[in-house]
């Protein structure tokens, strides 16, 4: 079959098309003939050996995707060949075929596509998960989106206005913050070239965001913290610009303020529960067509 492989680590430029085995099936695994396959910030990283997860050399990049079942592996009972499905997992999905454990697999509903249902689950489900159970987020509150036009920030956008609430989106080019202003977002901030205190605070009416959406860290993250509301919410998303910030403990004593973890993929295996209930919540969302993955 034909994959995408990474051969060393480095960079993406790296990375070449070109005929491998097929996987072999496991036992409580799935084969899936690849439809559609998401690409996510963390498969750049995992190419240049930077994710928290390491893959050792060659390995097919790629962490979600969806496709058709071929062949389930000894004792799964929940799927049979010709199921519609998408998938979450580390690497294997930039290939015609990939095996997946099937407790990593949800049926995609016949009302969504397969290239919708391969941009759904990690960065959807990421940022569903940060603002409905980390954030509580309400839709009398304003959003502040960092990062915005990245993969996870567009999918906040978009969730967010789903529900309800007002959304600032900040990002570092005027063509970045077009983009958000054309999936919906209420107000822009230019980080590169805008007093971005000042600009929070004309927004906000000097009142600050209710809940902050970080997927970026960096120097940015204590000016986002101090733009924030009495009683607000700081979500920690991920550090895409490479810093880990360390933010003054005082901001969120003074602000009444909670500065708020997520990482999805153990809350996936955690509260498997909560993540069905919230999959279930995302495909009606787009069926009906409140998200445009």
């Amino acid at each position: 079959m034909r994959a995408i492989v990474c051969s060393q680590l480095g960079s993406h430029t790296d990375l070449e098309v070109r005929d491998v085995p097929e996987p072999a099936l496991e036992p409580g695994s799935v084969r899936i003939g690849m439809k559609a396959v998401g690409l996510n910030f963390p498969d750049l990283l995992m190419v240049q050996g930077l994710y928290q997860f390491k893959a050792e050399p060659p390995f097919v990049p790629g962490a979600e995707g969806a496709g058709v079942v071929l062949e389930i592996g000894a004792d799964v009972s929940n799927f049979a060949v010709g199921d519609r499905v998408i998938a979450v997992g580390l690497t294997g999905a930039f290939a015609e075929q990939w095996v997946v454990d099937a407790a990593s697999i949800v049926s995609l509903p016949d009302g969504i596509d397969f290239t919708t249902g391969a941009a759904l689950m990690l960065a959807y489900g990421t940022s569903y998960h940060a603002l409905v159970q980390r954030a509580a987020l309400t839709p009398d509150e304003t959003l502040l989106v960092l990062g915005a036009a990245g993969g996870v920030g567009s999918a906040a956008v978009d969730i967010a206005k789903a529900m309800g609430a007002r959304v600032i989106a900040a990002a570092s080019t005027d063509d970045k913050l077009e983009f958000c202003r054309s999936i919906g977002t209420d107000a822009t901030v230019n980080y590169a070239t805008d007093d971005f205190r000042g600009h929070l605070k004309d927004i906000t009416g000097g009142r600050g965001v209710d809940v902050v959406f970080d997927p970026v860290g960096g120097e940015l993250s204590e000016q986002a913290l101090r733009s924030i509301a009495w009683g607000g919410r700081y979500l920690v998303i991920g550090f895409a610009s490479g810093d880990i910030p360390k933010v003054p403990l005082n901001l969120p004593l003074l602000k009444g303020a909670s500065i708020v973890g997520v990482w999805w993929g153990t809350f996936t295996q955690r509260e498997p529960d909560v993540h069905r209930a919230n999959t279930a919540a995302l495909f009606v969302m787009v069926e009906d067509g409140r998200l445009a993955p």
